[in-house]
């Protein structure tokens, strides 16, 4: 499957004209599935101290709008974050946007700052504690926003199931880049899976851009940048199977370092993919 990770800015001139952009990039390069960025269209109102509801009803509604272009990457999937309210709470809600079915709502973020530059915690209420797999076409995946990224005890069990991907949009500072990107090498080496992250770019704490392509034992195979904004590389949907089977994955889960146990990998992936 070929995957496109990206950085996008958010004020509406520079976002429509790299939106152009990426929409152009993934025609040309066959892509199949997009990682957007944490709340790729609308402003960083999480900088703000105390929650707004006019403000947080502008951005759902931008937000909302901007989900009804989807299509125009002409892709077949595309993940994300986006701003959801139910019963009067708000959230940061995962979502897979697959052709010609509804959008699909994923788990909410759990994990939040509560500090300078990230008030999430005053924004949004707590999502879910658990961290499912999803699929996308033939590519099972794992979705941590942002902060999740650090939840290292998500990682077994994405092995165990033999999860794909794991996917990470973010919304980070560029004077946080390096550590960020070696989270994404572990998440990459202990779960045996692709890492995929696509960040925020603008101005101000919150996006410093840089998205990232990760192999399952830790090599960069892609990465984005100021200069080369989109990235696009054809992964194997079923390297994590065959790499959850060697080490370190196999010493951390018995039973997975034999062919039959490398079998019984591929096959719940392959149940997983199908359930959903």
């Amino acid at each position: 499957m070929r995957v496109t990770v990206c950085e996008l800015p958010h004020e509406p001139a520079a976002l429509e004209a790299a939106w152009s952009e990426l929409c152009q990039h993934t025609a040309r390069e066959r892509s199949a599935l997009v990682l957007l960025p944490e709340f790729a269209f609308v402003e960083p109102f999480w900088e703000a101290h105390a929650f707004d509801a006019n403000r947080w009803a502008r951005v759902t509604a931008i937000s909302d709008a901007w989900m009804q272009r989807l299509n125009e990457l002409e892709v077949a999937h595309v993940v994300g974050a986006r701003p959801a309210t139910e019963n009067g709470l708000h959230f940061n809600e995962g979502f897979l946007w697959s052709r010609g079915q509804p959008c699909r709502s994923l788990r909410r973020k759990y994990f939040m700052p509560d500090e300078p530059g990230g008030w999430e915690s005053r924004w949004f209420a707590p999502g879910d504690m658990e961290f499912p797999g999803y699929a996308a076409g033939d590519l099972t995946f794992g979705l941590n926003i942002c902060t999740e990224l650090w939840a290292l005890e998500t990682y077994a069990a994405y092995a165990a199931a033999s999860v794909g991907a794991v996917m990470c949009p973010r919304a980070t500072s560029a004077t946080t880049t390096d550590k960020w990107r070696a989270a994404g090498v572990v998440a990459a080496v202990r779960s045996g899976a692709y890492c995929l992250s696509s960040n925020r770019a603008h101005r101000g704490g919150s996006g410093g851009g840089i998205g990232w392509i990760i192999g399952p034992d830790g090599e960069l195979l892609a990465q984005t940048s100021t200069g080369t904004p989109f990235a696009t590389r054809k992964i194997d949907v079923y390297a994590a199977a065959a790499a959850q089977a060697t080490y370190p994955r196999y010493a951390l889960s018995p039973g997975a370092e034999t062919a039959e146990g490398a079998d019984r990998l591929r096959t719940r992936m392959k149940a997983v993919a199908a359930a959903e």
